[in-house]
């Protein structure tokens, strides 16, 4: 009882075990692995390069807000400059150098801003960078492995091939092939020995026939010569 149920067991794991097999195919399972880091690694790339993209408009930004700020500041010096040298109005000088100032405030916040974007945007690039860089190296470890494992699947198959043929295993058709080789060569040389034995009891009548009517000849020679000698000698008397 104990045997029978060791044995549906070991056929129930044996066919679980195939099923999985099927299912996991590894080799197959590595290759999509591969082709699913490989689109986000140009994911990856897309997103470097926008970030990468609003970093430069950023200090793009940095630029032209630092100049603008310089700009209204070189403005206001003349400005007041004007009104000391009584070119013009001195409230009016001041009124439109503070204003211009306040332009120059407000270009440098906005300066400031973009450069704390543009920072922003860099760090997050080269972060990117490097988290693309170890993509490229496990996608480059993961084909070599791959590379590996196919070699490693088709020895392994052959290995198994070979040890289940020197184990018998699935060779019963083999077997039987040879053994009906063995029987329709068994037959055959009964057969030949069969019509080996009809030509020999052939050949041996064939001879009793021939002995016999040599030996009749032989007979009827040896009367003939006894005959011609008893007449010989009667003449002689």
């Amino acid at each position: 009882m104990w045997a029978w149920l060791k044995r549906l067991f070991r056929i129930g794991k044996a066919e679980a075990h195939s099923a999985l097999d099927k299912l996991e195919d590894p080799v197959k399972m590595t290759e999509q692995g591969i082709r699913d880091l490989k689109a986000n690694l140009e994911k990856a790339l897309v997103a470097m390069a926008e970030v990468k993209a609003m970093g430069i408009r950023s200090k793009g930004e940095v630029e032209d807000y630092e100049k603008k700020a310089a700009d209204y500041e070189m403005k206001a010096t003349l400005l007041l400059k004007k009104a000391a040298a009584g070119e013009m109005d001195a409230a009016e000088g001041d009124r439109l150098a503070a204003e211009a100032l306040l332009k120059k405030k407000e270009n440098e916040g906005h300066a400031a801003l973009a450069k704390k974007n543009q920072l922003y945007y860099e760090q997050n690039a080269d972060k990117l960078k490097s988290n693309i860089d170890d993509l490229k190296k496990n996608i480059s470890k993961y084909e070599s492995e791959l590379k590996t494992l196919k070699a490693r699947a088709k020895v392994s198959k052959a290995q198994k091939d070979i040890n289940k043929d020197l184990a018998g295993i699935d060779s019963d058709s083999t077997v039987q092939m040879l053994e009906r080789m063995k029987e329709k060569v068994a037959q055959e040389e009964a057969l030949a020995e069969s019509y080996g034995d009809i030509a020999s009891e052939s050949r041996s009548l064939d001879e009793e026939i021939e002995d016999a009517l040599d030996s009749s000849s032989a007979e009827m020679k040896v009367k003939s010569d006894l005959d011609a000698l008893k007449a010989k000698i009667a003449d002689g008397e």
